[in-house]
């Protein structure tokens, strides 16, 4: 009987989540689903992604948390429209939640639309928000056995993102290893070795954005 209602609840979220993503693709929005988890770099990186394309592009961010608005002050702070959505204990979005969020949103003010999710490497893997892509975050303060112990989220993510790769001198990390496990669950993903704090990676990660933004835009995601 469980199986059966969440097989339910996901395929009711698949319908949102794809009624979404048609709104967007029509509008030319590329949405990206950021996940990570807790202090792996989300935030920062949604900060220094906004720097460096706000003279390009027009960003706009869904911030996903438990319960504060800590992070979205700090995106505010750069400029971007910024919605909250407190789950409340909740460990995901769903598609419903960021629907009623993008109704808060002017879409013709919007090139990139990046939904932060709320710190998990389980749940928000299996929930679509309307996506053309789903991004994850790994901090070198987390541990290179990350992505065999939560293997979805490093399957599903176009891009896999080795952050806060500035401290490595300072960690255990084998980023080797890190790097071939990656590799052998989803060797299609674009992997970026990354720092929000020196700035290295960031064009590559930047560059990823744009080209994605070009293919929606071509009718192509």
């Amino acid at each position: 009987m469980e199986i059966t209602v969440m097989s339910d609840i996901l395929g009711k979220n698949d319908e949102v989540a794809a009624e979404l993503n048609t709104l967007l693709t029509r509008q030319g929005i590329f949405v990206v689903n950021l996940l990570g988890s807790p202090g792996c770099g989300k935030t920062s990186l949604v900060e220094q992604t906004v720097r460096l394309l706000r003279n390009e592009y027009k960003i706009a961010v869904i911030e996903g948390d438990l319960y504060t608005s800590k992070d979205a002050d700090r995106i505010a702070a750069y400029g971007a429209p910024v919605i909250q959505i407190n789950t409340r204990g909740g460990c995901h979005l769903d598609a419903g939640m960021v629907k009623k969020a993008v109704e808060q949103l002017d879409l013709s003010a919007v090139d990139i639309l990046i939904v932060e999710n709320v710190g998990n490497l389980v749940c928000p893997a299996e929930f679509a928000v309307g996506e053309h892509a789903k991004v994850v975050v790994l901090s070198v303060t987390e541990g290179e056995d990350k992505p065999l112990k939560y293997p979805l989220v490093f399957r599903q993510s176009e891009a896999i993102i080795i952050n806060k790769i500035d401290l490595l001198p300072y960690t255990d990390f084998a980023i080797d290893c890190a790097v071939s496990d990656i590799n052998g669950l989803n060797a299609a993903a674009a992997l970026i070795k990354a720092s929000c704090k020196t700035g290295e990676g960031l064009v590559l990660w930047t560059e990823w954005l744009k080209d994605r933004v070009r293919l929606v835009r071509r009718g192509d995601l």
